[in-house]
């Protein structure tokens, strides 16, 4: 059989078939595993509204309202708010952007906290993870309109992880933004 000769036509044609079979391939893949993704994220959020607000498992989580940027979820049992957690983030974190989920109590009392994502340095900044360390625990119990949501070396209250400052800040600074999200909610009337 007698080798056929390259040409422009042929090139084009071979790449063009390849192309589509292998877009086709990436397009059957994605959408057969977007619903089972889909899926683990909200289980691993529920899981994690469970750390922030004990009880929520056993309680009703209402559907996410959009607050100042940030996703709050009210979460009661009985018909009484047992507590409301809320999904912040910080572009301010040693890698750049972090999430956090924070529970509160019906008084703006810190109930607990933990790191939802993020990128930061393995044995630094990912100290903020429960899994890793309890950095965390100190926030535990804290009001934020009396403990400052500040590092000790920035003037605040809070201890950072040792050789993590800037993680420490912006995991601070979600802390914030969640507990401001959560006083608007409240002072307007929607947490009740």
């Amino acid at each position: 059989m007698a080798k056929k000769e390259s040409n422009l036509l042929n090139m084009v044609l071979s790449l063009f078939i390849v192309s589509a079979v292998a877009a086709a391939a990436l397009g059957f893949v994605y959408e057969s595993t977007k619903g089972p993704i889909e899926e683990a994220k909200q289980k691993f959020l529920n899981e994690q509204i469970g750390v922030v607000v004990p009880g929520a498992a056993e309680a009703e989580v209402s559907e996410p309202i959009e607050k100042d940027g940030l996703t709050i979820y009210i979460v009661k049992k009985d018909g009484k708010v047992i507590g409301t957690a809320i999904k912040s983030f910080t572009d301010a974190g040693f890698s750049g952007h972090f999430e956090i989920i924070v529970g509160f109590d019906n008084d703006g009392k810190i109930i607990d906290s933990n790191v939802l994502t993020h990128h930061e340095t393995p044995g630094l900044g990912d100290k903020m993870q429960k899994s890793v360390s309890p950095w965390n625990d100190q926030f535990k119990g804290k009001d934020p309109a009396t403990f400052s949501l500040i590092v000790k070396k920035d003037g605040g209250m809070v201890d950072a992880i040792t050789a993590a400052t800037i993680s420490s800040r912006g995991y601070c600074d979600a802390l914030s933004k969640a507990y401001s999200a959560f006083m608007n909610l409240k002072n307007e009337g929607g947490i009740e």
